[in-house]
């Protein structure tokens, strides 16, 4: 994510910020991608901290994805849905700078359910998943402690609400692809074919998961072709994010483009990889000096290489239909 610049007084900005330091409050524009002075201010502003411009609307793109907020009758429940948000906006500009759903994209948006499993009238059973479109997320794992504890029950190297996010969209994103000329019989030479039975794979991973080995990035991964594509997905947009990040904040070394460079653009995805390997390695030496997690604690080898250099080349060039990359 990109350092933004205060419109009035050039002061740096991120991208969660609603006021600069010089007191002026801001919006961020999701059509130019900068901050600018408030105006135009998304309704769930005062609610739940967007700091997203609106477009016509009173919601701003990203909230006005939301079908289902989570029962606010559960004061946890107001925080949850605010950090959540937060999170869909920054996986919704990054997946902009490629196009996708923006303005400009006349496919189909996702629609999302914001569940929690604590309600006013007690516990609640909430499943993340995706189906036709329409995406549920738990909330509740907005909280550290009930997240961190499904990490370590799940035996998983990485859980946050960012990477629910844009696993679940991934999962809307092969839908969308899947309407343009020759993706799926590409996907199914590389990825497996997903008329599989969803079902009979995941009880049958669940019940005996397999090791990621050279061709998965992840134990899930290996459940099923949809989620072996959800997760590249979501790695893939975790290491351009990575990268594009480290650059904004001026991070250097050997391997590592200098200023100007713009992640998002770069269609070269093993440099890419190799960019933000460096940047990870790099923090992670950083952490350990602190006793803090890895930053990125996956090996990627070239099985899986190959599979993220392919949903790089489709979702790189955006929605456009008819479009069969070829590099």
């Amino acid at each position: 994510m990109q350092v933004f610049t205060c419109p009035l007084c050039a002061a740096d900005l991120y991208f969660h910020n609603t006021v600069c330091n010089c007191g002026h409050e801001i919006v961020f524009n999701p059509g130019s991608q900068t901050m600018i002075a408030a105006t135009d201010t998304c309704a769930n502003r005062d609610r739940i901290g967007c700091n997203w411009r609106t477009e016509g609307d009173a919601l701003c793109r990203a909230c006005e994805t939301t079908e289902t907020v989570p029962d606010l009758g559960a004061s946890e429940n107001l925080g949850r849905w605010r950090e959540t948000e937060q999170v869909k906006r920054r996986m919704f500009a990054n997946l902009a700078r490629w196009g996708w759903f923006t303005p400009g994209d006349p496919g189909a948006r996702p629609v999302f359910r914001l569940l929690s499993e604590e309600t006013a009238s007690g516990a609640a059973q909430v499943t993340m998943g995706h189906a036709d479109g329409l995406i549920t997320i738990n909330v509740s794992e907005a909280d550290e402690a009930t997240r961190a504890q499904r990490q370590e029950d799940m035996g998983e190297l990485y859980r946050t609400m960012l990477g629910h996010l844009r696993h679940e969209t991934a999962h809307f994103l092969f839908v969308r692809l899947s309407e343009q000329p020759e993706f799926l019989d590409a996907f199914r030479a590389l990825f497996g074919d997903e008329r599989e039975d969803y079902g009979a794979a995941l009880k049958a991973h669940y019940a005996d998961p397999d090791a990621p080995g050279s061709d998965h990035v992840s134990s899930y991964a290996t459940a099923h072709p949809h989620e072996d594509w959800a997760e590249t997905v979501a790695h893939l947009l975790h290491l351009v994010d990575l990268l594009d990040s480290a650059v904004a904040v001026s991070i250097a070394g050997p391997d590592l483009p200098g200023p100007g460079y713009d992640a998002y653009a770069d269609s070269d995805t093993d440099a890419l990889i190799e960019r933000a390997i460096s940047v990870s390695i790099a923090v992670n030496h950083v952490n350990r000096a602190l006793d803090l997690p890895d930053l990125y604690p996956f090996v990627l080898r070239d099985g899986v290489r190959t599979k993220l250099a392919f949903a790089h080349r489709w979702l790189r060039h955006g929605p456009e239909s008819g479009l069969s990359p070829a590099a």
